[in-house]
């Protein structure tokens, strides 16, 4: 809408002067004012009456004190959330209340409703029709996954032809069940959103309404449901049936068939749940921790000691170093060894019983941060004695399988740092949290690059620190955002889901999961490592 203030047709004015677009106005005298004029209006005009000057584009706020009906409110009183003029401020009953100014308050609070405005139309609102989109597509997703089974159920039913219809059918029906508490699942989801998009389309008009009004008591009732509405409702994980055939025995017919597996419908939690903490001897600059077991985890930090807990915080073990320098990483192999990194001798070693043995000296190149993978590979980052290039390197045993350093362009995957965490997802991707480069970098176990994830538009990308990284049973990615004390969950193929956060998290850094998907987190100044509970 075009502002009249500005029209080339009707020129707002000064009243007394005719100097076009006055930025004053008084309230008391409804008149505009150019700044020459304020000042005659405020000295030479009517002294029988006050004078209320405000910035033009805040003409008209100004209201009569309901209690003095001579005075003009100036102030907020936030106490009580009303108007107030100067004699109800001089008055005891809002002596010890605060007030502000009440055009910087009205301003204040415009500049909030434009900005929550801004969040709903451009932000949230579209996540919420996106997602909302997106329901009849993972609808017909589910009859098509659905259809893939049968076709294979049927198929292996033909081969083993009457003798196994029986059991067939009631693979069938299984299938029909889960089917149909996917799409349960999905019309609840649907039905959460849609009813939120409502409740989004009502605050946006009233919005519009308020930022329409100079009603001072209106606006000053409004309050701001951005927040509640900026995660999308719980998100549910679906772990997809899969159909696993044999080759046929009559003798072993109900177990030649194979197995479906069941659907598993998770939910992320809108508010993780801190199960333990764990309180260690490093006090401050812990960096790492692996789980060892559900009930024991190797912590390393800034001392020459590698320490085993148990969750109830109790000392279960102490390893020296074999330098006797600090340990850059740890993580635990599939046959549950230690290993850990050693930057200062340029070493990776495996602990065994009482035992170190190297198995590892580079030359050239510095180790730093490692993981075990599934098919008990060793991924380890290390940067060159310059520091000006870092690699991916997998291990087996001692023996070098691969090197992963540029993209398909000859430009570098990772920044030169020494701060770079790594994990590998279920699909096999290697996912590398470079803090330096303010990304969660992601490749295919070939090496080839899958994804770069900046954090999402809410969160600017300079304050994103990824420190630790590791990946859950359902694919996603977890990354700690050391700055801003959260942690980013993302999905395989790096759409963010959600954070993990409001729940008393410092500086989170190395991370790690159990064989339930609880959270291990260690807090770097703290010394504190937390369990944390995010899945229902």
């Amino acid at each position: 809408m075009e502002d009249p203030m500005f029209s080339f047709q009707d020129v707002i004015r000064c009243d007394l002067c005719e100097t076009p677009v006055p930025p004053k106005h008084c309230d008391i005298c409804h008149i505009h004012l150019c700044k020459a004029c304020m000042w005659k209006h405020l000295y030479l005009s009517d002294k029988s009456k006050d004078h209320y000057i405000v910035p033009f584009k805040l003409r008209g706020i100004t209201s009569k004190c309901t209690k003095h009906s001579r005075e003009v409110c100036k102030q907020l009183c936030t106490t009580c959330n009303i108007p107030v003029c100067p004699l109800c401020v001089a008055s005891s009953e809002h002596e010890m209340h605060d007030k502000k100014d009440i055009l910087t308050w009205f301003e204040t609070k415009r500049e909030l409703m434009q900005k929550d405005l801004q969040d709903l139309e451009k932000s949230i609102y579209p996540r919420y029709q996106e997602a909302a989109t997106n329901m009849p597509v993972q609808r017909a997703d589910v009859n098509k996954r659905s259809q893939k089974l049968t076709t294979a159920l049927d198929k292996q039913g033909e081969a083993l032809h009457t003798e196994i219809d029986t059991i067939i059918q009631r693979m069938k029906s299984e299938i029909d069940d889960m089917d149909a508490q996917h799409i349960a699942a999905i019309d609840r989801q649907e039905v959460a959103i849609n009813h939120t998009i409502t409740e989004i389309t009502q605050a946006i008009l009233d919005l519009k309404r308020l930022l329409d009004t100079s009603d001072v008591c209106l606006v000053s009732e409004y309050t701001s449901r951005t927040e509640e509405f900026r995660n999308l409702p719980a998100q549910f994980q679906v772990t997809l049936p899969t159909f696993t055939p044999q080759e046929i025995n009559r003798e072993l017919i109900h177990q030649q068939i194979g197995s479906l597996s069941k659907l598993a419908i998770t939910f992320l939690l809108d508010e993780p749940r801190i199960l333990t903490d764990i309180q260690t001897e490093y006090k401050y600059g812990i960096r790492s921790v692996s789980c060892l077991s559900d009930s024991e985890l190797w912590t390393c930090g800034y001392n020459d000691i590698l320490r085993l807990y148990n969750l109830q915080g109790e000392l279960l073990r102490s390893v020296k170093t074999k330098s006797g320098k600090i340990p850059q990483d740890i993580a635990v192999t599939r046959s549950g060894d230690l290993v850990y990194t050693d930057y200062w001798d340029r070493s990776i070693n495996l602990v065994s019983g009482v035992q170190i043995q190297t198995l590892i000296t580079l030359r050239g190149w510095d180790p730093c941060f490692l993981c075990s993978t599934s098919s008990g590979d060793l991924l380890v980052i290390m940067t060159r004695n310059d520091g000006k290039q870092t690699k991916v390197v997998r291990y087996s045993g001692s023996t070098q399988k691969q090197s992963i350093q540029w993209d398909d362009q000859g430009n570098a995957l990772y920044t030169s740092s020494y701060i770079i965490y790594l994990s590998e997802n279920r699909n096999l991707d290697i996912c590398v949290a470079d803090c330096h480069a303010h990304a969660v970098v992601v490749v295919s176990a070939a090496g080839k690059l899958r994804f770069r994830y900046n954090s999402p538009p809410s969160t600017p990308r300079e304050s994103f620190h990824p420190n630790g990284i590791t990946t859950d049973s359902q694919g996603n990615i977890l990354t700690s955002d050391y700055n801003n004390h959260r942690i980013h969950i993302i999905d395989q193929d790096g759409h963010f889901l959600r954070f993990i956060h409001n729940c008393g998290l410092q500086n989170p850094q190395g991370l790690c999961l159990d064989s339930r998907d609880n959270l291990f987190v260690v807090e770097f100044v703290t010394g504190t490592v937390k369990k944390l509970q995010y899945y229902k």
